[in-house]
């Protein structure tokens, strides 16, 4: 009588003992979906889980399984049976997917291939099955945080939207007010301040409108601060100047108001227009001082 091939053929042993050192589940497949055989990661697996896309036993149809399979492994078991179909009848050299296969205690993910061992006829399918989930797990720590970043940056840009909304807000509240407290200083106050200039006072009575008059005009000119920001440096009655030329004053009104010469009128006025730039006569000074104050 024969010897058994697989008992005493040491290339078969060598096979068996490298399938069955493989950590991949391996069947290999006829080509009608039969089973014909499987490593001991296949049959420990089965073992293990009694899960019927999993059979420890040979001989057992694989396709027929796929086909069979209802609920959420319907449509997947379909994919595998089609991709496998395809293999064996030669329309793809392989055939990958990865899928879950979680268990009431753990999730658990595997990645799938379908190869066509030999064109041959008949045809052979190895069938693996390799266990995924610690890169599925890495996988989805790494969308999960990518999701939370996301997250993070749409607040950041909602945060800093609403900042720049309140600081915009903050910024023309500041213009309102200045502009109010202006208004209310020309409408209400500065008036009575030129009567009182035209009544008959007293050298010290003089000192103090002309100090109140100072002051309520550097108030008044809020252009003063685009100045500032510009660094511009000006001196006291350079700047009482500037506020005079912006409001429409001439310089015999100018040097009437300050208690100067029109000559002293005169030489503020070119240092303004040298140290604000404006070395063209064409260029008018008083449009300059009112474009800096809106």
């Amino acid at each position: 009588m024969r010897p058994n091939a697989s008992e005493h053929d040491p290339l078969q042993l060598n096979a068996r003992t490298i399938l069955d050192s493989l950590s991949a589940h391996i069947a290999i497949l006829d080509e009608n979906g039969w089973i014909l055989e499987t490593n001991q990661a296949w049959k420990n697996f089965a073992r293990v889980n009694d899960y019927r896309l999993r059979p420890e036993m040979r001989r057992v149809n694989y396709l027929q399984i796929c086909d069979a399979a209802s609920g959420d492994s319907a449509d997947r078991s379909g994919e595998v049976a089609a991709g496998i179909r395809a293999v064996i009848a030669g329309e793809v050299r392989e055939f990958v997917v990865d899928y879950p296969c979680h268990s009431p205690t753990a999730k658990r993910w595997f990645y799938m291939r379908a190869i066509l061992l030999s064109q041959k006829a008949p045809p052979r399918v190895v069938v693996s099955h390799e266990n995924i989930t610690p890169l599925k797990a890495a996988e989805e720590a790494l969308i999960a945080r990518e999701a939370e970043l996301e997250g993070r940056k749409k607040s950041l840009e909602e945060a800093n939207i609403a900042l720049k909304v309140l600081l915009e807000q903050r910024e023309q509240d500041k213009r309102s007010l200045e502009e109010k407290v202006v208004r209310n200083l020309k409408e209400q106050v500065l008036p009575f301040v030129e009567k009182l200039a035209g009544m008959p006072l007293g050298p010290q009575g003089r000192v103090y409108l002309q100090i109140i008059h100072d002051r309520l005009g550097e108030i008044v000119s809020p252009f003063l601060n685009r100045l500032s920001i510009a660094n511009i440096f000006l001196t006291p009655q350079e700047i009482q100047v500037a506020g005079l030329v912006r409001d429409g004053k001439v310089s015999k009104e100018i040097a009437a108001a300050l208690n100067v010469s029109e000559t002293t009128v005169h030489f503020h006025r070119k240092n303004l227009r040298k140290k604000l730039g404006l070395g063209s006569r064409r260029a008018n000074l008083r449009a300059h001082l009112m474009s800096m104050a809106k």
